[in-house]
């Protein structure tokens, strides 16, 4: 698999206009969710765990009782590329 290329500025904010919540936060995309309880916050994670895995394409994340916090980078570009925006996009889709 080619190494992905890492986006520029201009094209990360052009994406973040079809990414609603998500934002750029440390270089990374940014998202928090919260739920109403652990249960509804775990079951969203086993729910893109299964997709991260699926896509091999995992994520930076912390959960506190119902809150998710999820960052998306992609290492291997040294920033944030269109793997990091189609996970988000597809995370979009779960909640």
């Amino acid at each position: 698999m080619p190494r992905p290329n890492k986006l520029s500025e201009t094209q990360i904010k052009d994406a973040l206009g079809k990414l609603p919540d998500w934002q750029l936060k440390d270089g990374k995309l940014h998202r928090e969710w919260k739920f109403k309880d652990f249960n509804e916050a775990w079951g969203f994670m086993s729910r893109v765990a299964l997709l991260a895995e699926q896509m091999n394409h995992h994520p930076e994340w912390f959960n506190v009782w119902s809150t998710v916090r999820i960052d998306l980078s992609t290492h291997d570009a040294g920033g944030i590329s269109e793997r990091d925006l189609e996970l988000a996009g597809k995370i979009n889709e779960i909640r």
